[in-house]
């Protein structure tokens, strides 16, 4: 059986993908803790940071700084969290970073919490965010030259 992370990152499994390279892919978190929380994820299977190569690694870091970018644009946060979850903490077996807009009034404590949150208008907005974030991005390279 294929790697989930795999699987979205190479597209062989339904992803909501709004940015690429031939490196990593950007998707949005189908649980998302609030609008805008995007996953990056090397195309090639990777558990830990400790075995990405630097040039991958170095894609990461440039892909989050661009979500960090078009989350501030969209949604106005209060800050931004990224995070890297490794070990028996990672869902997927697979290395993936989260990019996630925050705001004054929540506790991160609640991303970690096996208790159910409130997102249901996220995950119903899915779609809309994914072309709200592709005009975003598409917006940023083409003024940065990125």
């Amino acid at each position: 059986m294929e790697c989930i992370g795999c699987g979205l990152a190479n597209h062989t499994l339904p992803v909501d993908m709004v940015y690429e390279n031939d490196l990593i892919c950007v998707v949005l978190d189908h649980h998302p803790y609030n609008e805008g929380h995007v996953m990056i994820l090397p195309k090639v299977h990777v558990e830990e940071v400790d075995e990405l190569d630097e040039e991958t690694a170095n894609a990461v870091i440039k892909a989050a700084g661009l979500m960090a970018k078009a989350i501030k644009a969209l949604y106005k946060p209060d800050g931004i969290t990224i995070c890297q979850n490794g070990g028996i903490f990672s869902d997927l077996s697979h290395f993936h970073m989260h990019v996630v807009p925050r705001y004054k009034h929540q506790s991160f404590a609640d991303f970690y919490s096996d208790a159910p949150i409130d997102n249901e208008n996220a995950r119903n907005a899915l779609a809309e965010t994914k072309m709200k974030f592709l005009a975003a991005i598409k917006e940023i390279v083409s003024s940065s030259g990125l």
